[in-house]
């Protein structure tokens, strides 16, 4: 399907971006970009205010929404019947469960028919019974607080000790700017005061008398975190601690014993800890261990000791113990020995247990760890490829954790487990409403084999009478950046796809951690292209094994994933149908020659730094989607984008839009979607974020044709659906 098939049909033109010399030098090598302007200059202020934005950039990204809609219109019925169908899968009334701290339990839950969660809490004693509804107090209302605003998120939600004070952050914009409040409980009342500009995560003193936070700073970097005493004037608030390299960000935690908050300060491969005495608000932090470039490390505490889960002398980690006081390497006992190939992903430590998630071969598994004896034992699952999750609740002196399952076939399982006994508790199965039947759909893991001889994990779901032979188009997944590994979970939104013949695809390429540490680091840096390769190859395996055909794949990454996909869409051969790229990173190199921009210095060890390092610079020239953008056939493309965005900044997908329609050949479809009224993570409520899927369905739908595109869709999503 070309663009010029639309023609006739009410579609407007496609916009056309002026072009104005803009020429910068590095290197020696001059770097002509004729679509600079889109980047507005006041972008710190329009992050805050978005209605500041530039007229005539406003006008740009206008007819760019003008002329994507126009292309969609003729598929409304079939967006109305994914989102119907997607919404029909999920339990509108649903809700977590409640996890206890104390004479309290605290969990979160949804209205039928709301978009935005409320956080609840009732008696303890009441969270596993019926009479947890009738005892519930309503702690904040996200419904009542969301209401008639365009963008609405709660983040941070804490209680104080006492239970008394809950501290909360606001973001209305999609800037992922939260202003911070604190509602007293007792009274229903919220205080006075508000701190504007953090990261909504906060950590209360022992006493519940004083609050700690992080703020964001004018290039949107969080960089401070302060002291807040409740009632005061937060303008008298207490700088605790300052990082002053722009590479680091600051976080704020705390132990599972609740003894210390935690300062994190980190980069994308060094991290460092500070600790404060929790009992004690205005001691100053206190240094655990140094940063070291290449350490990586994070901390619990239990009796005097901290557990260290670190990368010195362990690839994929390890954890030591040491006294609290003296926590050097000198001083380390080791708890858990580094194996080659077991990554360790994270832990949580109780008083009696040290609990980690790690992964073997390429799957998760959980550990429990006794400290009486050191005994040790896995929790054990059979499907081929699945996903964990740890959950360890607000209680210390335990032997309680929570963990949830699911596969691509299987809905979510929540289970308590007493690592005592071993014994396991189905506490809540994912409700599909509409109704789901596992049996009918197959779950795979397949390898793929990349160029260098290195195999690719491809997690694979399709309908059992989806036919093998090549006919069925593929939607393929990809990400492959900052150490992240796309688990294979159970979605319900994509069982749309997959119901109308889609076999839908996550290739677990170079850049994640899917096989230990070093599947990240062949996949950063100067050996970036891995991940372009590794995407590429799996898309081939996927045509010789039967599973589609040459043309018949769409590709789908989002942020660093849209990077992927803006380097295949130049890179590949035929492969692809079809790209969507999610708020696509694919500015890369005029980004990371920006020292101004938030997250620029802390993914220089990323990516590289071509400001410094001429190497660096022409590597990242010679993949950047940007800057090789061609005279050459693309697949259809779907872009979209944030106004508010901070981690990748508007202009990135609107400066690479406009300069693919000057550059390629070829009639496919190119449309954007900026939202002018959200950041990164798009529209804001559970139902408004599956409009958002059911476009980007939609379209994967439009292109691959014939009866997929219908708006009836196959026999099984009718049926399934009550169609």
């Amino acid at each position: 399907m070309k663009s010029s098939e639309f023609a006739g049909t009410g579609i407007l033109a496609a916009p056309s971006a002026r072009r104005k010399a803009h020429v910068s030098t590095w290197h020696g090598i001059e770097l002509a970009d004729d679509f600079a302007w889109l980047r507005a200059e006041n972008w710190q202020e329009v992050m805050r205010e978005p209605e500041r934005l530039d007229p005539e950039i406003r006008a740009y990204l206008d007819a760019e929404n003008a002329y994507t809609n126009s292309v969609m219109a003729p598929t409304q019925p079939l967006q109305d019947t994914l989102f119907d169908e997607m919404k029909g899968r999920i339990k509108e009334d649903d809700s977590t469960i409640p996890a206890p701290d104390g004479r309290f339990a605290y969990y979160i839950r949804y209205r039928e028919g709301g978009q935005y969660p409320l956080f609840c809490r009732c008696p303890s004693e009441n969270a596993a019974s019926e009479d947890a509804a009738r005892r519930e107090t309503v702690l904040l209302d996200g419904d009542e607080m969301g209401e008639g605003k365009s963008y609405f998120a709660i983040g941070g939600v804490a209680h104080s000790r006492d239970h008394r004070f809950l501290a909360y952050g606001i973001d209305d914009a999609g800037s992922e700017l939260y202003t911070l409040r604190v509602l007293d409980v007792e009274s229903g009342l919220v205080h006075g005061e508000e701190i504007a500009n953090t990261t909504a995560a906060a950590v209360w003193s022992a006493d519940g008398q004083w609050l700690f936070y992080v703020r964001i700073d004018d290039n949107h970097r969080p960089s401070k975190v302060f002291r807040h005493r409740l009632g005061s004037d937060p303008a008298g608030d207490v700088l605790v601690y300052e990082e002053d390299d722009p590479s680091f960000f600051v976080g704020i935690g705390e132990t599972q014993d609740r003894r210390f908050v935690v300062i994190h300060v980190h980069e994308h491969q060094t991290s460092e800890a500070h600790l404060i005495d929790a009992g004690a608000p205005e001691s100053a932090p206190r240094l655990v261990l140094a940063r070291e470039d290449g350490h990586e490390y994070s901390i619990e505490h239990r009796d005097g000791k901290l557990l260290i889960l670190t990368n010195r002398d362990a690839d994929d980690f390890r954890i030591v113990a040491a006294p609290a006081g003296a926590p050097s390497p000198e001083n380390w006992h080791e708890i858990v020995p580094h194996v080659p190939g077991r990554l360790i992903l994270s832990f949580e430590v109780l008083a009696g247990h040290l609990v980690r998630l790690e992964r073997l071969d390429g799957l998760p598994r959980i550990v429990a760890h006794r400290f009486a004896d050191g005994a040790e034992h896995d929790i054990a699952f059979d499907e081929e490829a699945y996903s964990l999750g740890l959950q360890v609740g607000y209680e210390f002196d335990t032997s309680l954790i929570r963990f949830t399952y699911s596969s691509m076939t299987t809905p979510a399982r929540i289970y308590d487990y007493d690592l005592e006994s071993r014994q396991r508790v189905l506490r809540k199965e994912q409700e599909v409403p509409s109704g789901h039947d596992a049996q009918a759909y197959v779950t795979r893991r397949v390898m793929a084999p990349a160029p260098d001889g290195e195999l690719v994990p491809v997690s694979l779901l399709y309908a059992k009478d989806t036919p093998l032979d090549g006919s069925a188009p593929l939607y393929l997944y990809g990400y492959g950046a900052y150490g992240i590994s796309i688990p294979a979970a159970f979605s319900t939104a994509r069982l749309s796809l997959v119901d109308r013949g889609f076999v839908f695809a996550i290739a677990h390429i170079r850049g994640g951690k899917d096989k230990g540490y070093g599947w990240y680091r062949n996949g950063k840096l100067f050996a970036k292209k891995n991940s372009f390769t590794d995407f590429i190859a799996a898309a081939d395996h996927m045509i010789a094994e039967g599973f589609t055909s040459k043309g018949r794949i769409v590709a789908e990454g989002r942020s660093a994933g849209g990077l992927l996909m803006g380097a295949v869409a130049n890179m590949a051969n035929g492969q692809f149908l079809g790209i969507v790229a999610g708020v696509p990173f694919v500015d890369v190199l005029n980004t990371m020659l920006d020292a101004s921009l938030p997250l620029t210095p802390p993914e220089w060890n990323e990516w590289g730094n071509p400001i410094s390092d001429s190497e660096a610079f022409e590597y990242i020239r010679s993949y950047c989607p940007y800057d090789n953008v061609a005279a050459r056939d693309y697949p259809h493309m779907l872009v979209t984008g944030g106004l508010t965005d901070p981690r990748v900044t508007y202009w990135e997908p609107a400066k690479w839009v406009a300069k693919l329609r000057t550059c390629k050949i070829d009639g496919n479809l190119l449309i954007m979607r900026m939202n002018m009224e959200a950041g990164h993570g798009g529209r804001s409520g559970r139902f408004e974020a599956l409009r958002e899927t059911a476009f980007d369905f939609a379209f994967a739908l439009l292109i691959a044709g014939g009866g997929a595109a219908d708006a009836g869709g196959s026999a099984r999503a009718m049926a399934v659906n009550g169609a």
